[in-house]
């Protein structure tokens, strides 16, 4: 299959959003919502969570409805004098892997850090936010393509 095909319009994803460090996700959100009108995707569902750690609980709720073939999450995770950050995101990403492989769909993972700064989370923004939504995609058509 090739992988910039665009057989988007008959899919639909959500996206979980982290409200913490809102400066940085919201500008996310705005990018995410873009990429995937390009894509001709629809959007199910945006929740708003606290933050990061927060975002599993809601990804599984989503991830059971019928509406929705994929979740991209979006986050930034900033590095603080402790080692918080990475508790954190270690947390999240082992558990958005255990809740899509749990219910056999996809969830991206769109979470900037551990260790970035505050500019660093900046910059990456934009990219980060397109491609956890390309990634959802993608993601439907390999899991489709591998049923096959």
């Amino acid at each position: 299959m090739n992988p910039t095909s665009n057989s988007a319009s008959k899919k639909s994803i959500a996206i979980v959003v982290s409200d913490f460090n809102d400066e940085i996700t919201g500008r996310m959100l705005a990018q995410a919502e873009d990429e995937a009108g390009k894509a001709g995707a629809a959007i199910a569902a945006v929740i708003h969570v606290p933050g990061a750690f927060d975002m599993p609980l809601v990804v599984a709720e989503l991830l059971e409805r019928g509406d929705v073939q994929a979740v991209a999450t979006l986050g930034a995770v900033i590095k603080g004098d402790t080692q918080h950050d990475d508790a954190v995101v270690q947390a999240c990403a082992h558990a958005l892997a255990r809740a899509s492989i749990h219910y056999k769909k996809p969830v991206s993972l769109g979470i900037i850090g551990p260790g970035a700064t505050h500019a660093q989370a900046t910059a990456r923004a934009d990219e980060y936010a397109r491609r956890a939504v390309r990634a959802a995609l993608r993601l439907i058509d390999a899991q489709k393509e591998a049923r096959e």
